[in-house]
């Protein structure tokens, strides 16, 4: 493919975890100097998102994998580079990168009071090798290790600046974050103790050799854990009341990427683990249901921060119908609107606290005449709220459209009602957003906004996600195409498994220990790096 050979980007697929990992020990090292952490954070996101684009070209040949420490799966964790993963990993790297710059501009222009650089940058780089990771891996165990690395660095942001609000709602946030991880570290022992493996490619044929009983708690057990994630109905009431109050990069990573981890996970585990559609009328059910309410609580907000966290949680009943079809077409939509929601749903938090600073206040009631007072803002919210909102020809149109072919292609009553549901929430989430429009910036303002000017790094990297999300409507023909195809390897997982586990390979060893027994004499193990390559058996 143009000159790129898997082998030869295969060594590349554990640097946008590695990176991150490595320039989060050297920022903490050096805690005193800040502009030698903002540039090591900046240089190491870059890195990784370079890398990110490069095995995104490479894996449209097929999955890369990499076994970590040369131990072979199914008894060594490796990392697996696919469609799927590869482009969920560059869309993230681009949005951490760009709420990076953000973030640095605030802290200049803030004199770092509400993001302490010794603490936010070794956090921030753990969260964004954190989220790599769980895309990544192959090993629903170091999923669990991806999770907890990201919550554990997401428990030290939310919290950044110690007021008691943040403290309150970050006690909120991290009772159920913990509570999720239990729940998911007892599905992945109840795994283990039914069918003797961690690993993904392995489960994708062991789980279906059990009882099927046992199966679908299972499924059951490892949807609850990942709904609480993604936020979906009714596991998502924390969402509103934590996101609200951190500090505005904090807000839009977390909203463009914590839920969509475990949309991913859900993805992942729905279509290679669990491919029999056997819960996919429970998880209509849960996707109309988080539209419905999700938008119902966004139309009564009058503060527009609680009023976009609201959105967050409907649309992920978006992905979520898109996963529930179980079809080509349906999770191609699903995925490409994942995509879309990312980078336009993290654009609507930065633009937000662009708001608040040049306004005052995030509460509607306070705000007012910003368009007169700052007319590139008012362009910057206006693209990518109706993005949001779904207004042809942009992407969430697009997105949009897509799960509405597929459900009426389904045929279902349920399918039927999905796509009402769908549309419906597609007009409230206008309603929401043109109801906020006008009065923070048609309306004449009650008091006389402060006169702030807001920082060009801010506006600049705000203004790069804008243009990034309204960019994906000019991609949208080979980004459709790209997320059609990844939908189609994710419902015949075989190749997934094959590259995973090559001839049917199981035993997992490593070359160290099979040179250690060549040279003890048990001719009954297979030859030096058999295991790794041509699938021998003892």
């Amino acid at each position: 493919m143009n000159g790129l050979s898997l082998t030869d980007l295969t060594w590349a697929v554990p640097l946008p975890v590695v990176l991150p990992l490595a320039a989060a020990g050297l920022a903490l090292a050096l805690w005193r100097n800040a502009r030698a952490q903002g540039l090591i954070s900046v240089v190491a996101l870059t890195l990784s998102l370079v890398t990110s684009v490069l095995l995104l070209a490479a894996a449209d040949d097929g999955p890369l994998v990499l076994d970590v420490g040369s131990w072979a799966a199914p008894v060594g964790i490796n990392l697996v580079a696919d469609r799927l993963s590869t482009l969920m990993l560059t869309v993230s790297s681009a949005v951490t990168l760009c709420v990076l710059v953000y973030s640095l501009a605030q802290g200049i222009a803030d004199k770092n009071a509400e993001t302490p650089v010794a603490i936010f940058h070794p956090t921030y780089l753990v969260l964004s090798a954190g989220v790599a990771n769980a895309f990544l891996t192959g090993d629903l165990f170091n999923l669990f290790v991806g999770f907890e690395m990201l919550l554990a660095a997401s428990y030290v942001l939310i919290t950044l600046g110690g007021t008691g609000e943040r403290v309150r709602a970050g006690t909120i946030y991290v009772v159920v974050s913990l509570l999720s991880s239990v729940l998911f570290l007892l599905a992945i022992a109840l795994v283990y103790a039914a069918t003797g493996t961690v690993n993904m490619a392995q489960l994708s044929y062991r789980l279906a050799e059990i009882d099927p009983g046992v199966s679908l708690v299972l499924q059951l057990m490892l949807l609850l854990a990942f709904g609480i994630k993604a936020a979906v109905f009714p596991l998502f009431a924390w969402l509103p009341d934590s996101y609200p109050t951190a500090p505005a990069p904090v807000t839009a990573v977390f909203a463009g990427l914590l839920t969509k981890v475990g949309v991913y996970a859900m993805i992942r585990t729905q279509t290679l683990l669990f491919p029999d559609g056997r819960a996919d009328t429970l998880l209509m059910w849960v996707a109309l249901v988080t539209m419905l309410v999700g938008i119902l609580g966004a139309v009564a907000q009058n503060d527009v921060k609680r009023m976009i966290s609201f959105t967050l949680v409907s649309h992920i009943g978006y992905m979520v119908f898109g996963i529930a079809l179980s079809s080509d077409a349906g999770l191609a939509a699903s995925v490409f609107y994942v995509a879309h929601h990312i980078t336009v749903q993290t654009t609507l938090f930065l633009v937000v606290g662009l708001m608040e600073r040049r306004g005052g206040s995030t509460s509607l009631d306070a705000l007012g005449g910003l368009a007169r007072l700052a007319p590139l803002l008012a362009v910057m919210f206006f693209l990518p709220a109706m993005n949001l909102a779904g207004i042809p020809p942009l992407s969430g149109f697009l997105g949009k459209a897509g799960l509405v072919q597929a459900g009426v292609a389904d045929g279902s009553p349920l399918a039927y009602t999905l796509v009402a549901g769908g549309v419906v929430t597609s007009l409230l989430t206008l309603y929401a957003i043109v109801k906020a429009w006008n009065k923070a910036f048609w309306q004449p303002a009650p008091e006389e906004a402060p006169d702030v000017r807001l920082p060009r790094g801010m506006v600049g990297s705000a203004a790069a996600l804008v243009v990034a999300g309204a960019s994906l409507t000019l991609v949208a023909g080979p980004l459709y195409d790209y997320t059609t195809r990844a939908a189609e390897t994710l419902r015949d997982p075989q190749q997934y498994v094959t590259a995973v586990l090559p001839g049917g390979r199981g035993e997992g060893r490593s070359a160290d220990v099979t040179e250690d027994a060549r040279r003890s004499g048990e001719t009954g193990v297979v030859e030096e790096g058999a295991d790794l390559e041509d699938g021998g058996e003892p």
